[in-house]
């Protein structure tokens, strides 16, 4: 035991990182994070916020069966390196339709308040939800009618004024045949 303190291989209290050692030369290295949404949402104009956001609707097919649910998929974009806040009129940030018809409803299914809200892309962030259309238009809150063989539209759009204006909509068509194989 001798020989280790001897040695000096032990100190106590000595060298730059011990505990009771205070360096109070040192600047503070880290830096203050910064609330970039908030950020955004302050710098960036609404005109440029809206631009950098992209809406796609699509199908696996062009054309299904009579009576066969229809799968769809909504993928919203922001292609800008920085977040991006699109204020919305409530708290249902978005919709979907057919034909025009929300939800596929004659009958309102939605009643938020009308307290606005927003909806928040992360840089380069890409938002996908899943939904499926049963080919049925609701007519009252116990009645549905199917839906006739022609051609419909699917589409979504953020819940803001004049969204197919500002460029905040997207659709497809998909084809409804009698004739066509599941």
């Amino acid at each position: 035991m001798r020989r280790i303190y001897e040695s000096g291989a032990i100190r106590r209290d000595e060298g730059p990182f011990s505990p009771s050692e205070k360096d109070t030369e040192r600047r503070i290295e880290a830096m203050r994070s910064i609330n970039s949404t908030k950020l955004s949402r302050l710098i960036l104009p609404n005109g440029l916020s809206r631009r950098a956001i992209s809406i796609d609707v699509s199908t696996p097919r062009d054309e299904y069966p009579l009576d066969a649910a229809i799968p769809f998929r909504v993928t919203m974009r922001n292609s800008m390196p920085f977040p991006i806040t699109i204020p919305t009129r409530s708290p249902l940030l978005w919709t979907w339709d057919v034909d025009g018809v929300t939800d596929a409803s004659h009958v309102p299914l939605h009643d938020p308040p009308d307290e606005p809200d927003s909806l928040v892309f992360d840089r380069g962030e890409r938002k996908q939800f899943t939904k499926q259309w049963q080919q049925l238009f609701r007519v009252s809150d116990s009645e549905w009618e199917p839906a006739e063989p022609g051609e419909y539209t699917i589409g979504a759009e953020l819940n803001v004024e004049n969204a197919v204006e500002k460029g905040l909509r997207g659709e497809t068509t998909v084809r409804l045949d009698p004739d066509t194989e599941a």
